[in-house]
């Protein structure tokens, strides 16, 4: 019986933040191989960045409830995808974490229900 193909994701994130926390246990229990990115040793590449606004939108990858997005007075700006991921860039504090890419497909925050899609399906 061959064996069963191993899940790898990447996945960027800060070490005390709790939904990558949460999102690193879900793929440790499944036996995954996960490449964890700590956003705060090595901040994203503007690259990488790209692909994720060009998959989620810009929009998708702002975290709207947190601390740094409010102090910076963000919810009455209207911000266009270009200037929100100059903002990203700049700021790590403003991702809706953890980033997680597995081939072709793409999520921000926490998405129990799409990461289990991709356990049972292989990458694209």
């Amino acid at each position: 019986m061959p064996a069963a193909p191993v899940l790898t994701v990447q996945m960027f994130g800060l070490v005390d933040s709790r939904p990558t926390q949460a999102a690193l246990r879900f793929f440790k229990e499944r036996r995954a191989i996960v490449t964890f990115v700590d956003l705060r040793r090595k901040p994203i590449a503007a690259g990488e960045l790209r692909r994720f606004v060009e998959r989620l939108g810009a929009a998708a990858l702002l975290d709207t409830d947190s601390r740094r997005y409010k102090d910076l007075g963000l919810g009455y700006m209207r911000l266009g995808d270009d200037e929100i991921a100059e903002r990203l860039l700049a700021n790590n504090e403003l991702l809706r974490l953890p980033l997680l890419r597995f081939g072709n497909a793409f999520t921000a925050g926490p998405a129990d229900a799409t990461w289990k899609t991709w356990l049972s399906a292989p990458p694209k």
